[in-house]
């Protein structure tokens, strides 16, 4: 059995787990680096996102063991999970910036919605790995689509918009790696530019609507909607090539850039380690992304390809929104950067994603 696991751990991709790590590095330093100026906290958040770490490799290398044919019997009981969560918390939950969105547990705030992604993930990748697109492409679109979306509908209740894009383009990936037919792409994204106008005039709250007026123009009010995304724009811009160093930053010390350890975390860290910081953490991501899609292409199971392209997807969208908010190329929607900003939920659910896909790797390279 003891051998059994070295033999399966020795066909983890490592290359993975070691960019992960070291991404995971860069968002301690940072988290360090800011509670810093927050000497009343005496380290707390730091020491509790170590915890969460800890947590959360744990579990990625429990997961990575999981036999993934088991999981994807489970796949409707973790979508029925998924709704009974989301709307649960719409009761019981805590409201936090005008989002009710947690679970307080005392020592811990639980996000559901970070947890459902994953759950969404396995259920898309089960669902469409056993779906036969070219008998009946509609009827898979319409029952995927309708599942999903009711997940959206109960996220904007929150209201979370960021989460439920996240789950949108979760579906629009696998509706692509799929291959239906582009007519099918076309008409889903006429859908989506008839409901984003149906929610701007029905739907949308005043600060929603405010953030993407301010993605337009920024400066149309600095001290308000605007604040956020100009001290973002500062701090980048001040780090230049290698940086003021940790704990340095003005922006982030002083206070000027609001939750510098969560949506902003990416400014921190070109204002304190510049560029060449900057550029290291997009190397990580990349060998990240390259690495999954490798071994995409060498896995002889639909399931296993499904979840690893949505997988690769979603933490790719994750960190390209993250990015554009904090260099002002999108708006602000409550986005984290994957690894690196702080959150229990977050950090805990993105390793389990990890862990599942190494568990997938590891049996197909031992099947070969």
């Amino acid at each position: 059995m003891f051998y059994k696991i070295l033999l399966y751990l020795k066909n983890l991709d490592w290359i993975i787990l070691a960019s992960i790590f070291l991404l995971v590095i860069f968002g301690l330093a940072e988290i360090y680096s800011i509670a810093l100026s927050n000497d009343s906290l005496g380290f707390l958040n730091f020491k509790k996102q170590l915890f969460f770490i800890i947590v959360g490799f744990l579990f990625l290398f429990i997961f990575s063991l999981i036999d993934y044919y088991n999981l994807r019997g489970f796949s409707n009981y973790l979508y029925i999970i998924s709704v009974i969560l989301l709307a649960s918390v719409l009761f019981f939950g805590n409201t936090v910036r005008g989002t009710t969105g947690w679970f307080d547990l005392g020592f811990f705030r639980l996000q559901p919605v970070e947890f459902v992604k994953v759950f969404l993930l396995i259920f898309l990748a089960k669902y469409f790995s056993n779906a036969s697109i070219k008998l009946n492409p509609l009827k898979h679109i319409l029952i995927s689509g309708a599942c999903t979306l009711v997940l959206i509908v109960l996220i904007l209740m929150q209201p979370d918009f960021g989460s439920a894009f996240l789950l949108f383009m979760l579906w629009g990936i696998m509706i692509f790696v799929a291959g239906f037919n582009k007519k099918y792409i076309i008409m889903i994204a006429a859908t989506l530019l008839i409901v984003f106008l149906s929610g701007w005039f029905f739907f949308f709250e005043d600060y929603q609507k405010q953030r993407l007026m301010t993605f337009f123009n920024p400066q149309s009010n600095p001290l308000a909607e605007g604040y956020n995304v100009n001290q973002a724009i500062i701090a980048v811009g001040s780090g230049g090539l290698t940086g003021r160093g940790i704990g340095f930053g003005s922006q982030s010390q002083l206070k000027f850039l609001p939750e510098a350890q969560n949506d902003f975390i990416f400014a921190v860290i070109a204002e304190e380690l510049g560029f060449l910081g900057v550029s290291l953490i997009i190397f990580f991501f990349a060998v990240f992304y390259f690495r999954l899609l490798r071994n995409a292409f060498k896995i002889g199971d639909d399931f296993g390809i499904f979840f690893i392209i949505g997988a690769l997807g979603l933490i790719f969208m994750e960190m390209f929104i993250n990015i554009g908010m904090n260099i002002g190329l999108l708006p602000v929607v409550g986005i984290s950067l994957p690894f690196i900003s702080y959150g229990g939920s977050a950090i805990i659910s993105t390793l389990i994603i990890v862990g599942l896909a190494e568990g997938i790797i590891a049996r197909a390279r031992l099947k070969t």
